[in-house]
């Protein structure tokens, strides 16, 4: 609890130093922000239905031809729970789930038309996310932190 007061102390005072603040936060807060901002618009263009958890399914590079284990293993979270996402989307005539190709038991999943309507419009909004950013930041600062960012995602410190 007190970590928590000392974390919104920090967060709202001005003389916050970069030194003070950890990696973690540095990366998650900006991403939930983009989360955030990704569902608001998406449900402003006619997406209503998807929430800030089904993010784990659409990020990228996507769900379409996937099996549900590699998706939950990509998402960090159990079968169980994709399972309970995949289900909702699939509810919602964003995603089907067929069987795969080579047989058995096992399952992939495929874009339906408005799964890829809405796919599609995620990008539209993270390139305008992107612009926006760009534009605080100045592009050559934009450049640079999309650059450091993928050195790290490419390195093996994400592994």
């Amino acid at each position: 609890m007190q970590f928590t007061k000392d974390v919104k102390k920090k967060m709202s005072n001005p003389k916050v130093k970069t030194s003070d603040m950890l990696i973690g936060a540095l990366l998650r807060v900006p991403a939930e922000a983009i989360h955030r901002r990704l569902i608001s618009d998406l449900n402003a263009a006619g997406f209503e239905e998807l929430r800030v958890p089904h993010m784990a399914v659409l990020q990228f590079p996507g769900p379409d031809g996937v099996r549900p284990g590699v998706l939950a293993e990509r998402a960090g979270i159990s079968k169980q729970a994709m399972n309970q996402l995949l289900g909702s989307l699939e509810e919602y005539g964003y995603i089907i789930r067929s069987d795969a190709p080579n047989g058995g038991r096992a399952r992939i999943i495929r874009f339906t038309k408005r799964g890829h309507a809405a796919y599609a419009k995620i990008h539209d909004i993270l390139r305008d996310i992107e612009r926006e950013w760009s534009a605080e930041l100045g592009p050559q600062r934009f450049a640079q932190l999309k650059e450091l960012l993928f050195r790290v995602w490419e390195s093996p410190l994400t592994r």
